[in-house]
């Protein structure tokens, strides 16, 4: 067991809704849900602890919520207010150590191993910064602190919300052993029963197989399944780490059918991208949707623009004709993503900009049924084209 770096893992307590209530003191106390119109067909991007009680979750119908909770509090999502919170609350990581990697707009992992206040304690530095994230936002924080990402993360959600779990090294292998293996990253629904059926349900029993054998029962992750059933994992806290792209995307509790409720999620995950995207101050040519079927068959449908992808609005007008390929509606969707690939930043884009010539010719009206309203803007770039 590695003992050189201290991590931590600190993930904001039920985000959206927390901003919401902290924003309207009225709701505080109360169930609310981030989402869509409960009349219609909205599903939930987000809801308070309070709501939880109730039995509901993220990605689920807002209708089924209302009628879970009939006297919760449906709000429309208010990304820019949830990006700029996020924004302070990354400033604050950055006071202790340059070693952030954020994982999206309310986690992030911190190597404070070696860290700008000298502090020796990784528990103290996370005691500080939730003090500190409440003193300034007014928002609560859960944090882990272990030797490594995979125990740090497990540690942020064992205790939440508001909680603090520190995993120390000599007490890391002991605490893998009771971990039901449903509670390890990588284990879905599907796979949990599947070591289920095999007699593996903790940490502890996954240490009765050989890495030969996880990897013939569960391919490449066997591997990974073998390694931090030991406590190892090597993976570094990655703050300027290259990336080929960025994406986000979400496993329902349970599959969904309706059109309109993918629609949203959809929506949903591209304006978590947007934020993403606009934390890191890049673009991506390429715009992939990912979609799960039921019975785990996965495809993707792909678009590409000259000048890119930056914001929601450029990545929402392609969402009609990304989803018109794909089965979504017809057949029931376990999980749905979307990423930004081919990334390139806003240096690059104005020269891309400035580069940009007209079209000698002038461009075909729009004749798609899936856009009856658009119009050809003359001076566009060029049409998108697209892989499928």
């Amino acid at each position: 067991m590695p003992l050189s770096r201290k991590i931590i893992h600190l993930d904001m307590d039920a985000f959206f809704a927390s901003v919401e209530q902290r924003d309207h003191p009225e709701l505080r106390g109360q169930p609310v849900i981030v989402g869509g119109d409960p009349r219609g067909r909205g599903v939930v991007a987000a809801c308070s602890y309070e709501a939880r009680t109730f039995g509901i979750h993220s990605a689920m119908a807002c209708a089924k919520a209302q009628h879970l909770c009939p006297r919760a509090v449906f709000l429309k999502p208010r990304m820019e207010q949830y990006q700029q919170v996020s924004r302070e609350i990354m400033t604050l990581f950055y006071q202790y150590t340059p070693l952030v990697e954020p994982l999206s707009v309310d986690e992030a992992f911190l190597d404070v191993t070696c860290n700008h206040q000298k502090e020796p304690s990784a528990t103290r530095i996370a005691q500080a910064l939730r003090q500190t994230i409440r003193e300034t936002t007014g928002l609560t924080a859960s944090a882990g602190v272990s030797c490594n990402k995979f125990l740090a993360k497990i540690a942020s959600g064992h205790n939440k919300p508001n909680g603090l779990t520190v995993i120390p090294p000599e007490q890391a292998l002991a605490f893998i052993r009771t971990l039901p293996v449903g509670k390890f990253y990588g284990v879905g629904e599907v796979t949990e029963k599947k070591m289920q059926a095999l007699g593996i349900l903790t940490g502890g029993d996954l240490l009765r197989f050989s890495r030969q054998d996880l990897v013939t029962l569960f391919g490449k992750t066997g591997h990974f399944f073998y390694d931090i059933a030991r406590g190892h994992d090597t993976r570094p806290v990655e703050p300027t780490r290259i990336r080929k792209s960025i994406g986000t995307e979400t496993t329902f509790a349970e599959d969904i059918l309706e059109y309109g409720q993918v629609l949203v999620v959809v929506s949903g995950l591209v304006h978590q991208l947007a934020l993403l995207l606009a934390q890191k101050k890049t673009g991506g040519r390429t715009l992939s949707l990912k979609v799960r079927y039921s019975d785990f068959t996965t495809i993707t449908r792909s678009c590409t623009s000259p000048l890119g992808f930056w914001g929601a609005a450029e990545m929402l007008a392609q969402l009609p004709r990304l989803l018109a390929a794909t089965e979504a509606g017809r057949r029931k969707v376990r999980l749905l993503g979307v990423t930004v690939s081919n990334l390139f930043n806003e240096k690059e884009r104005n020269v891309l900009r400035r580069c940009q010539l007209p079209l000698p010719f002038p461009p075909r009206r729009a004749s798609s049924d899936l856009f009856p309203a658009a119009r050809v803007d003359p001076a566009a770039p060029a049409p998108f084209t697209e892989r499928l």
